[in-house]
């Protein structure tokens, strides 16, 4: 009888544990990094915020620059740009659904990021990818060295920080 009932006691801290990843609600986490693009190396600051089960939503500001020589008509030229975004994002956490041990943490979902150019070139001309408004998706993942700090590996489309985005995650 008592394996019986330290099975069972068991059974419900395991399910605690699992339970307590990735973020729970009310909870609130900060990220920041640098991410991979193909125009600059963009810097990034964040915060999500738990919202229910499973669910966060988040905001986020990077900045990226890009120096790029062309060549043109016979002549040689060079094309800079800054960037700001300000963006928010909404997450799916699969942990409970997967039975990942909490130390991990894997999402995916969708943001939404306004973007500030600045640009200056021969012509004044803008960057291509210079659209104000930017709809993308992201699938991540997080590696929690102790209950408050960890890892983050972001791969994502159409954001300033396309590509993939690699930082820190602080739990508040």
């Amino acid at each position: 009888m008592k394996k019986l009932i330290l099975i069972i006691a068991l059974g419900f801290i395991s399910n605690g544990v699992f339970a307590q990843a990735p973020l729970q609600e009310g909870g609130v986490q900060l990220n920041a990094g640098v991410g991979l693009s193909g125009w600059g190396v963009p810097v990034y600051f964040g915060l999500d915020y738990g919202i229910a089960k499973d669910f966060t939503l988040g905001g986020q500001i990077s900045f990226q620059t890009d120096n790029d020589p062309y060549y043109y008509n016979d002549k040689n030229y060079n094309y800079n740009s800054t960037a700001i975004g300000l963006g928010a994002n909404g997450n799916y956490h699969f942990n409970r659904i997967l039975h990942i041990p909490s130390k991990f943490d894997f999402y995916a979902g969708a943001n939404l990021t306004y973007y500030i150019w600045n640009y200056d070139d021969y012509d004044n001309n803008p960057h291509p990818d210079n659209t104000s408004l930017g709809l993308g998706a992201q699938v991540g993942g997080r590696y929690f060295f102790t209950d408050k700090f960890g890892i983050n590996l972001e791969l994502g489309g159409n954001t300033g920080t396309s590509g993939a985005k690699f930082g820190v995650t602080f739990k508040l």
